[in-house]
Order: C-alpha cells, then structure tokens, then sequence
C-alpha cells in the first residue's frame, strides 16, 4: 500500500452524517488565522479584539467569493448544474476568489467601524498563510489539487476516479498542496520576522504578503494541471498572481517601504 495516500475524504459519522477532513481543516484553520490576525492588529496598532468583531462577514464574504469564483471558473459544468452552485460540501472553493470576496467584506467593516482598511488587511497578512499552511491539507484528503506525475518518492497516490483522463495510467504525482503548504509556512515565518524587526508603512503588511504568496502560487501552479481556464496557454491563477505582484509592488513603491 503507498505511503502517502489519503484514508479518504470522511473523517467520521454522526447519526449518519458525514464529517469531513477538509472541513475539520478549515475549521481550525479559520479560528488559527483569525488568532494570528487579532494579535497581529492589537500588536500594531492597539486595536483589541476587533477581528473577532468583523469575523463573522468577513468569513461570510471569503466563501461566497471563493464559491462564486471557482463557479464561474468552470461555468462549462455549473451552467446546466445551478443547484451544484450552493453544494460547497461537494467542493469547489478559489483562494483568490475567497481573498476577493473576504476583501470587500472587510473593507465594508473598516468602514463601518472607523477603522483604516490597510491596518485591518495587515492583521490578515499574517493570519491569512498560517490559515492556509493549515487548510491545504484539505486537498490531500479529498485527493485533489496535485501536479503532474512524478515518480519521486513522496509523490501522492491518486485514486483512478480522481485522475484527469490524459493521466489515467499514471498513479502517482506531485503533492503540489504539500508544496504550497510548505511555501505558506515559509511566508508566515517570513511576515513574523519582518513584523519584529521593521516598522513599515501601514498597509505594506499585507502588500508584502501579497507579494510572496503569489509567487509561492505561480510556482506550486506550474506544476499543477487541474486548472481549468487558460489564456494563450498560460493558467489563468498564474496571470492573477502576476497581477497582484504588480499591484503589489507599486503599493510599496508608492509608500516607499
């Protein structure tokens, strides 16, 4: 039996329903994100427990976003499956989508709370990648989001019914949720030692964030070969990526990091 392969997408049953990994996963990755984020906006700029206050929409605003995005990604399937579109328990959530959603959200919060929405978004800049170190283990349970085949060691098997048709033969390949889990640590530990040792401008945080997991993302998608939109053969995560480290980056530029 391979090594590293997923039990399966059940963790357990209650009265007959389902409990699911990845929704474990996510749980425990939004209570560590918003923990992460709270202390870093109370460490910044004195703001306690207003994270908490604004969750709840915020929360709200990253699903529908993430749902809605990934829907209209693959609107070839849900276009004649409308109903699939409220099934989020059968999977189907896009970061970028969430961030979008999650944004807009938040920026209608600051606003109703009178605080400065980059100083909100630098708390995220922080929460959001130990979040997402966490939650990427989702996809290994549902055996999902891998790469193309490989045969090294610590390839993941993938079930037949989860291989694209073109890999059907192939049983293993990159754990490409793996890798980016990794890459998420890596800018978490990154963002910490930035937040010690250096004062930056507000907002900056989150731009320099950003910055690093989009590049984090354009690697881990180069080997990815779930994605379903291309445009002149290039994924569409990796054109949005490249967009935001130009957005990015002419924020820094502009407050002079």
């Amino acid at each position: 039996m391979p090594v590293f392969m997923s039990p399966g997408n059940v963790a357990f049953s209650v009265f007959g329903f389902d409990i699911y990994f990845y929704g474990i996963l996510m749980g425990i990755s939004i209570v560590a994100g918003l923990y992460v984020a709270n202390r870093t906006v109370r460490y910044l700029y004195g703001y306690d427990n207003v994270i908490f206050d604004i969750a709840p929409l915020v929360l709200l605003g990253g699903v529908l976003g993430a749902r809605l995005y990934y829907c209209i990604l693959n609107h070839g399937y849900y276009f004649n499956r409308l109903l699939e579109i409220f099934d989020i328990r059968g999977g189907g959530l896009s970061i970028h989508g969430g961030m979008l959603g999650g944004a807009i959200a938040l920026w209608y919060m600051s606003k109703k709370s009178d605080i400065r929405f980059s100083k909100l978004c630098d708390g995220f800049a922080l929460g959001f990648p130990i979040a997402q170190a966490i939650a990427r283990w989702g996809n290994f349970f549902n055996s999902e989001a891998f790469g193309r085949p490989t045969d090294l060691a610590w390839g993941v098997f993938i079930p037949v019914q989860n291989r694209p048709n073109e890999y059907i033969d192939c049983s293993y390949f990159h754990p490409t949720f793996l890798y980016e889990s990794i890459l998420d640590l890596f800018i978490f530990i990154i963002m910490l030692c930035v937040l010690r040792r250096h004062k930056l401008n507000c907002g900056c945080y989150a731009a320099l964030y950003l910055i690093l997991y989009s590049i984090a993302r354009i690697l881990v998608e180069s080997l990815r070969i779930d994605s379903v939109v291309h445009l002149k053969g290039i994924p569409f995560p990796i054109i949005v990526s490249a967009f935001i480290i130009i957005f990015a980056g002419g924020y820094l530029f502009k407050k002079r990091v």
